[in-house]
């Protein structure tokens, strides 16, 4: 498994990372455990959680994702897991977390740490990131800005400040973003490099064929400042798996949590991910391997985010880092990106 450098820092990731929100939901404690030994034994050795996992959180389950990883750690050599989580911000009504939470400052920052340390069984997390920006901001399907909603929120350097506080402490390494938009990330380096604070060295974004934004502007950004991008929801929440274009009722996350797929309800999802599915098909490869081997081969893709409920499927997701994509193949894929372009953004 190749490994990539993330940032500046000195971490060193594998270019395929396990994703890890349906343990405890969709996944029991025997069968992620399963699949954090295949993964691990793949060279696979970058891990993502959160606090608020699993999805779609729930106040019975919150958690429980974080306590099956550092029941699966506590066995494992620690130096040779990159272990990344986050903690929630406010404005997503989890009012189970922190009463809120109601904002990213000092004493939620410090409690979400201390409650991820715990539950994770470590001293330290390789990798904290901020779920999703305090400020007012389009995400998770919805993306025009609206002024008319601006609200007060921590000021960013404060968030900083308090991350900067838990790097001193040798609870956290490295900071890192999610759910970020390019003004988000240059504040956030602007300022820690005026005041002297931790510099964040990734964004944990939605990347994949039927969501391709990042490419307008984001990427040169993150290039020449450094930024590593690991890319989430390679798979568009299965749709590009093909699944849902063989039988529209098939059991997944779509079938199963559909409030949690808007973002893929718009009208051209459905065109794309056959046109998809058919050139995967018509070159000899599954749909999913062609979506992921396309993210992971992507030059500014530090490392991107496989998630899966059976073993069978993170075997053909983890394969697909070895899967190059040929000439042909690859201008096939802009053919249809220009005729589908970016259907869920």
């Amino acid at each position: 498994m190749k490994l990539q450098r993330l940032g500046e820092s000195e971490l060193q990731v594998s270019e395929v990372c396990l994703g890890t929100m349906t343990f405890g939901q969709q996944n029991d404690e025997a069968s992620a455990r399963a699949q954090l030994d295949y993964a691990f034994d793949q060279g696979i050795n970058f891990i993502d959680t959160a606090e608020m996992y699993p999805v779609p959180p729930r106040a019975e389950t919150y958690g429980a994702t974080e306590t099956i990883v550092g029941n699966w750690l506590r066995n494992k050599p620690r130096d040779r897991v990159v272990l990344a989580t986050k903690v929630a911000g406010p404005a997503r009504s989890l009012d189970w977390i922190r009463n809120g939470p109601r904002a990213l400052d000092r004493a939620n920052i410090r409690a979400a740490i201390e409650g991820s340390l715990k539950r994770l069984q470590t001293d330290y997390i390789d990798l904290y990131q901020l779920h999703w920006p305090e400020r007012n901001q389009p995400m998770f399907g919805a993306y025009a800005f609206d002024p008319a909603k601006e609200r007060a929120g921590t000021p960013i350097d404060d968030q900083l400040a308090a991350l900067a506080e838990l790097i001193e402490e040798g609870k956290v390494r490295y900071v890192g973003l999610s759910n970020e938009h390019p003004w988000g990330v240059g504040r956030f380096i602007r300022l820690a490099d005026h005041y002297g604070l931790p510099r964040v060295v990734s964004v944990q974004n939605a990347y994949n064929l039927l969501n391709r934004v990042f490419e307008y502007g984001f990427a040169e950004f993150c290039y020449r400042t450094h930024i590593s991008l690991i890319a989430y929801s390679p798979l568009a929440f299965g749709h590009l798996s093909g699944k849902y274009v063989d039988d529209p009722g098939a059991s997944g996350r779509i079938t199963l949590f559909p409030r949690f797929g808007q973002r893929y309800t718009k009208e051209n999802v459905d065109p794309a991910t056959r046109a998809y599915a058919k050139l995967a098909r018509d070159n000899g490869l599954s749909p999913a391997t062609l979506a992921l081997a396309y993210v992971i081969g992507r030059w500014f893709v530090s490392s991107t985010i496989v998630g899966a409920t059976t073993l069978e499927q993170l075997r053909e997701n983890v394969a697909a880092a070895a899967v190059s994509l040929s000439p042909q193949v690859l201008e096939e894929i802009e053919r249809i990106h220009l005729r589908y372009t970016n259907p869920a953004p």
